[in-house]
């Protein structure tokens, strides 16, 4: 099992940088930066993880991800980084790819192209996207990328980004392109949709706070869509976003990997500059 690490680093938390290397020396396999560019003050859109709909303060301080990972890039070798997971259609196709290649190529070919569309809609329709729209609209970005990541000059004629050819470099390190990982689904949170969507046009699945058994109904979904579509199931990855440790979280992560599961993304409670050390140093003896 590979462990990572989601950090909501914010300008009073610890340093990005002092994050990744620290998680890079206690042997984390991965580094992830979560999104969001605006939090609205008022918004209709309840947060579903907490009983009052509130949003919580950190995530209206959350850094660029793509800052903070070529921060983070500079002072670490091995540990892979990952947004978790970039918001594609609240960004400009052209630039987001660019931002992609950059990472990935200065970082050796380390990045991790953890993707959604947004569950708050508010931020959403603010950043310009018709909600309704922004999965299409994603499917869309995604592969007008792979067209820049690929080709010397690429060309895109698609339903929400057209370009005549153009050159854009530099290329990503990783042939042929990161692996893209569909950050979406959980209990409630649509997976069929995601399911489908990794097998059309991702490498990976990275679902979110569901137990080994609730995951395994779907991941016989994914098998059989792969099947379907002619896609070798045992090369999807599959990423458990926080995972749910039960009674005994050793346990939990050979229930995990039974069901499937490649990858488990832990979350620190506050990152904090006093105390993110020990946050790290507790996950990993609880965890790994």
């Amino acid at each position: 099992m590979k462990f990572g690490v989601l950090a909501f680093i914010s300008e009073s938390s610890a340093r990005p940088e002092a994050v990744a290397r620290k998680c890079e020396d206690l042997g984390y396999e991965s580094f992830w930066l979560p999104e969001h560019a605006i939090i609205p003050v008022t918004h209709k859109t309840p947060y579903p993880g907490s009983r009052d709909g509130k949003i919580p303060e950190p995530y209206s301080h959350i850094i660029d991800p793509f800052v903070g990972l070529g921060i983070a890039s500079a002072v670490t070798s091995k540990i892979k980084l990952g947004t978790g997971i970039c918001l594609v259609p609240e960004r400009d196709p052209i630039v987001c790819a660019k931002e992609v290649a950059t990472v990935d190529h200065f970082s050796g070919g380390r990045f991790l192209f953890g993707i959604g569309a947004g569950w708050l809609r508010d931020e959403t329709e603010i950043m310009g996207v018709e909600f309704k729209q922004r999965w299409p609209m994603t499917r869309d970005y995604i592969r007008a990328m792979k067209e820049l990541w690929t080709k010397p000059e690429p060309s895109y004629e698609g339903e929400f980004v057209k370009f005549p050819p153009v050159r854009s470099y530099p290329k990503p390190a990783q042939k042929p392109y990161p692996p893209i990982i569909i950050g979406a689904g959980g209990i409630g949170r649509g997976n069929d949709r995601a399911i489908a969507d990794t097998v059309a046009i991702g490498d990976g699945w990275g679902p979110i706070m569901m137990t080994p058994e609730q995951l395994k109904p779907e991941l016989e979904k994914l098998h059989k869509l792969c099947d379907e579509a002619g896609r070798d199931f045992r090369k999807i990855d599959i990423t458990m976003f926080s995972p749910v440790p039960g009674a005994d979280a050793h346990v939990a992560v050979r229930e995990y990997e039974r069901a499937g599961v490649h990858r488990l993304v832990l979350f620190p409670p506050t990152c904090a500059p006093d105390k993110y050390v020990g946050e790290l140093e507790d996950l990993a003896r609880t965890w790994m």
